[in-house]
Parts: structure tokens; C-alpha cells; sequence
């Protein structure tokens, strides 16, 4: 049953995504060039209710969907962390047009040419999980 309901969430998501834009190459490349509000629209109404979710889920102690305790940890403050993430993150996301948000969106939209997007974000992946010991947390 979980798992209906989290492809029902994911389905809803992609079409949330298709919808407003945010999976659209020409809308992110508007972004990157400060031409337009409306992804920074999004992406400040997503920070925006993140940020409410997750003072009602302390608040009132909301559980998780298997009924366990959410739990929110610290974490360590470090400059390079977030520059070089960052960097990295930014720089992926505008040759490729995409964040990891819309990749599977535009598959369902029929993009194919976002498989090679995706098959360098699952290698990318894989190469964090080479390097991560070595690398600034």
C-alpha cells in the first residue's frame, strides 16, 4: 500500500513540476541568466513551505508514515563544504538544464535526451561514494 501511495505522491510531483515550468530547459536558462522571477518564484515558495513543514513537524511531533520519530540533527558550518557543493551543484544544473527534481519529469515527457543527464548523475553519485572520506563535510 506504501507504495502506492508514494508513486501517487511521485506522479504528482512530476506533474507539478511539468506544469509550472520548473522541468522546462528554456525556464532555467532564464533563471541562470537573471532574465526572469519565475523560478526563483519556485524555488523560494518551495524554501518557504519547507521551512513551515518542518516547524509544524517539530512543533507537533508529526511522525513519520512507518510512525517513527522525525528526527532533525545539526550540522557543522564549513564555507568550503557549501562553495565547492554548490559550484558543482550550479554548474550541473546549467549544462545539463535539469536538477535531479525534473530529470525523471522529462523522461515522462517524452525528453529521452535526459537519460545521458541522468547516467552522469547516477555516475556522479557513485564517484561521491568513492570519494567522500576524502572530501570536505
Amino acid at each position: 500500500m506504501r507504495t502506492i501511495v508514494y508513486l501517487f505522491i511521485g506522479i504528482l510531483f512530476g506533474i507539478t513540476m511539468f506544469k509550472s515550468e520548473a522541468a522546462s530547459w528554456f525556464r532555467i536558462y532564464e533563471m541562470f541568466k537573471f532574465d526572469a522571477f519565475h523560478m526563483y518564484g519556485i524555488i523560494g515558495s518551495a524554501l518557504v513551505i519547507g521551512v513551515i513543514t518542518i516547524q509544524l513537524i517539530k512543533k507537533f511531533d508529526i511522525k513519520s508514515f512507518y510512525g517513527e520519530t522525525i528526527h532533525f540533527y545539526p550540522k557543522t558550518r564549513s564555507a568550503s563544504r557549501y562553495l565547492i557543493g554548490g559550484i558543482i551543484f550550479g554548474l550541473g544544473w546549467a549544462l545539463a538544464g535539469a536538477c535531479p527534481g525534473p530529470m525523471f519529469t522529462l523522461i515522462g515527457a517524452g525528453f529521452a535526451p535526459i537519460l545521458v543527464v541522468i547516467a552522469a548523475a547516477i555516475l556522479g553519485t557513485f564517484l561521491y561514494g568513492i570519494l567522500k572520506d576524502k572530501l570536505p563535510h
